[in-house]
């Protein structure tokens, strides 16, 4: 299994399926399956049952479904749609735009 390049809170693209050329947010990386949560992307209905202990009211709800990692490209800090390389600086592994050779920014919440 390779190893996954994109993380949580990185900005990504998608570049394959309905929702080919929106933009969002990673939300969730699930390592095992190949698999991430972007947000406002792969919209889907689900109906939920009212619960009135915990204030839910029933109806139909969106929701983000997960998409495969292959079907979406990181976007660098230019705005570039980017393969992610790494390299190592220091003591430290850091990612790497393939596009412009700059260094991806860890970014905190």
């Amino acid at each position: 299994m390779a190893s996954i390049k994109i993380k949580r809170n990185d900005q990504v693209e998608v570049i394959a399926g309905k929702d080919k050329g929106k933009k969002g947010r990673v939300l969730r990386v699930i390592g095992e399956k190949n698999r991430l949560l972007v947000e406002g992307v792969m919209m889907m209905k689900k109906h939920v049952k009212p619960n009135p202990q915990r204030n839910i009211k029933g109806g139909i709800a969106e929701q983000e479904a997960t998409i495969h990692i292959s079907n979406v490209m990181l976007i660098d800090a230019e705005g570039n749609k980017t393969r992610v390389g790494t390299r190592v600086e220091g003591d430290k592994k850091v990612r790497v735009s393939k596009v412009s050779g700059n260094v991806i920014p860890e970014k905190k919440k």
